[in-house]
């Protein structure tokens, strides 16, 4: 088991620059399988969930490489194994949207339940529900997700919630359908409209990404895109901008899109946290003057769950009472437990955090229960005095690249055991 080990106190300031985003590049990923021809993808981080999903298109039969520091080149396989393996499957939640690819190209997928962070229900109802519109027939066999469609047909499609991955697997099951398909009240993040992007480069013909009305025509086939380039990952941006304001710090955050941070730049500015918003930037600066703010996750725009853990450590060294409603996951709240190890003050009564801030957290051992917690752990060792040590520090790398490393260039003391 790795265990990071920081030694907090210390204002981060300088440079870092932003990797390609985790969630797009799984997405696009699971997308290139669709095409006829190969496809080289630029902007991707190398974490360990990318190279999870790499073990796993490998596995079915694509041929799948690292190209480049950050470029993967996917050749999509003459005869696929439609059978994920199921030991990598079960490790990584995106598995899931192997579905709509599989499908709507081979008319079969035999996929084990998808696995990932313990960080609440996510169900696949939705996802079933449209692909069994499109005239595919689902059922769970031995934990596995089984999948046939001799054709899917293009339907009107309507998602009780604006969930990501059904909206994700649901466009890539339209690409190839016969007719149109309507998908309503669909999600609307930047990895949505990336993945629109990617698909209509390769010949798709899909508009409205972005809005809750997405509309695909099916065409016959996918090939024109040989190459394309995944957007900055804004959770990992915004991480670091947190991090920043928890330590007091100066930090200019390079290739963003300062459009999809604009919830969390909006709650850093309410805490009287100075941004300055470039073209590609964002210059987070934050001073001792700070105030409590309360926050409420919700589907893009709204503020992203998965950025809650981290400011739930910088309120918690704000004078004064702060709230976070969590909407999307019931179990967000876990690294809760953690945070009072090192002197949090924090109160959960169902889906509401009650902050407290105290005047300084103390270095402690701690455990990351899930991706998005072990970066709240990390910010929490730079902010709290003396030696924190994280353990099931693994999660981290599912999402962040070169951690260390660029933690360490903004000035931290910080290493891995």
């Amino acid at each position: 088991m790795k265990e990071i080990v920081v030694n907090g106190g210390k204002a981060l300031k300088g440079q870092v620059r932003i990797h390609g985003a985790k969630n797009a590049s799984l997405a696009i990923m699971c997308a290139a399988l669709i095409s006829d021809v190969p496809i080289t993808l630029e902007n991707i981080p190398n974490i360990s969930d990318i190279n999870t999903l790499m073990n796993i298109i490998g596995a079915m039969g694509g041929e799948v490489r690292w190209s480049g520091s950050d470029s993967l080149y996917i050749a999509p396989p003459d005869k696929i194994n439609v059978e994920a393996p199921r030991d990598q499957a079960k490790k990584l939640r995106a598995s899931n949207l192997l579905l709509g690819p599989l499908l709507t190209k081979y008319g079969y997928a035999k996929i084990a339940l998808p696995g990932g962070c313990n960080i609440g229900v996510r169900p696949m109802d939705l996802h079933f529900k449209g692909l069994s519109k499109m005239g595919a027939k689902i059922k769970l066999e031995k934990g596995c997700i089984v999948a046939k469609a001799d054709k899917l047909r293009g339907a009107s499609i309507y998602l009780d919630f604006p969930s990501v991955g059904a909206t994700e697997n649901i466009m890539m099951a339209a690409c190839l359908a016969e007719g149109q398909t309507f998908i309503e009240n669909a999600a609307k993040e930047p990895e949505i409209v990336d993945l629109a992007n990617f698909l209509n480069a390769m010949g798709a013909k899909m508009r409205g990404a972005g809005t809750d009305l997405i509309k695909v025509v099916g065409v016959n086939s996918l090939y024109r895109c040989d190459r394309y380039t995944v957007i900055p990952d804004r959770i990992e941006a915004g991480t670091y901008m947190v991090a920043a304001a928890a330590t007091r710090g100066d930090v200019v955050v390079q290739n963003v899109i300062p459009k999809h941070l604009e919830p969390l730049i909006a709650k850093l500015k309410e805490a009287n946290v100075d941004v300055i918003v470039g073209e590609d930037y964002v210059r987070v600066k934050a001073g001792k003057d700070l105030k409590p703010v309360d926050i409420k996750t919700m589907p893009y725009p709204g503020f992203p769950t998965d950025m809650q853990s981290q400011m739930m450590v910088l309120l918690s060294t704000i004078p004064g009472i702060s709230t976070i409603v969590e909407n999307i996951f019931e179990n967000r709240f876990q690294v809760v437990d953690e945070l009072k190890r090192l002197g949090a003050k924090i109160k959960v009564e169902g889906r509401i955090a009650i902050i407290e801030g105290v005047e300084e957290l103390q270095g402690a051992e701690v455990r990351a229960t899930d991706l998005r917690a072990g970066a709240a752990l990390l910010i929490a060792g730079l902010v709290a005095n003396g030696e924190t040590r994280i353990g099931n520090s693994e999660y981290i790398y599912r999402g962040y690249q070169d951690v260390q490393e660029k933690f360490m260039a903004l000035g931290a003391d910080i290493r891995q055991i």
